[in-house]
């Protein structure tokens, strides 16, 4: 008689349920694992996502500073573009207030330079000592012409109330109406701008 067909039924029977039971077992913890790991990767995806939007965030707040900065140094670099060219402004003024000033002090001098020449006896004119004093004269207009002074045209121009002065009128018919015939004492000009009026006779 063979040993298999000594087992009791009973026995085989217990048995198969025991590997249903370990089978079962099995099963559970296998789909408690795949629910856990799916858990994990979920809760994974969902921390990469606000990872992502942070550093989205941080990146914008990077941009608007480097904005900010770039317009403060823009308005910076305009505000003393401003500021040097108006200082060059105060500065040229300044300057032109006090060369007008020096000037203003120095025609005097030159009005009594040209009334000593006027004066020189004929017989003298010639000699070296004339020359000498118009020769020192010629020099100062030339020094006056290269600093910007010029001298204002008069006898001959038309009457013009920004650049001289009537002090005198005639009537006389060899000149035009409103025309200068006389100047007596003359007139200049520094870079465009009068520093004294010419004093003139005007005719008609």
């Amino acid at each position: 008689m063979s040993m298999e067909a000594s087992k009791d039924p009973r026995e085989e029977m217990e048995t198969a349920e025991g590997a249903a039971e370990d089978n079962g077992v099995e099963k559970a913890a296998v789909e408690s694992e795949t629910k856990t790991a799916t858990e994990e990767s979920a809760d994974s995806g969902e921390n990469g996502q606000d990872v992502s939007e942070q550093e989205t965030i941080q990146k914008d707040k990077k941009d608007e500073q480097i904005e900010e900065l770039q317009d403060r140094l823009k308005r910076q670099i305009a505000e003393f573009d401003n500021y040097r060219k108006r200082t060059e402004k105060e500065k040229t003024a300044m300057y032109e207030v006090g060369a007008r000033d020096i000037i203003e002090r120095i025609l005097p001098v030159l009005d009594n330079f040209e009334r000593g020449l006027a004066v020189i006896p004929e017989d003298m004119k010639g000699s070296s000592f004339a020359e000498g004093v118009e020769k020192i004269y010629k020099q100062f207009m030339k020094t006056l012409e290269d600093a910007g002074v010029e001298v204002i045209e008069a006898v001959g121009q038309q009457f013009d109330a920004n650049l001289h002065n009537a002090v005198m009128h005639v009537e006389d018919e060899a000149y035009g109406e409103n025309e200068i015939s006389q100047e007596l004492q003359k007139g200049y000009k520094y870079r465009g701008t009068v520093v004294r009026y010419s004093m003139v006779q005007v005719a008609n």
